[in-house]
C-alpha cells in the first residue's frame, strides 16, 4: 500500500503544569503532554488517527498552506517623574 506524506503546522502551548498541542488545519485535533516532548509525540499520533478517521468516512484530507511568523516590536515607555 502506498503512503502519502502530509505536513501540518502544530502549536504547542504551556497549559498549567502540562503542554497543550493542537493542529489548526484539523479542527478537533488536540492532545496534551506532561512535557513538550511528550505533547509533540502525542500530537503526531493524534494527527495520524485524525487523518485515518477522515479517510475512513470519505472526507478529503485538508492541506495546510499556512505558515507561522513571529514579529518582535519595541514600545517606548513614558518617563516616570518622581
Amino acid at each position: 500500500m502506498k503512503s502519502t506524506n502530509h505536513t501540518f503546522r502544530v502549536i504547542i502551548e504551556p497549559d498549567g503544569k502540562h503542554f497543550h498541542a493542537y493542529v489548526p488545519a484539523l479542527p478537533g485535533c488536540h492532545t496534551f503532554g506532561k512535557t513538550m516532548l511528550e505533547a509533540k509525540s502525542r500530537v503526531r499520533e493524534a494527527i495520524t488517527v485524525h487523518l485515518k478517521g477522515l479517510k475512513k468516512v470519505g472526507e478529503i484530507i485538508p492541506t495546510d498552506d499556512s505558515f507561522e511568523l513571529f514579529e518582535t516590536v519595541a514600545i517606548d515607555h513614558p518617563k516616570v517623574h518622581a
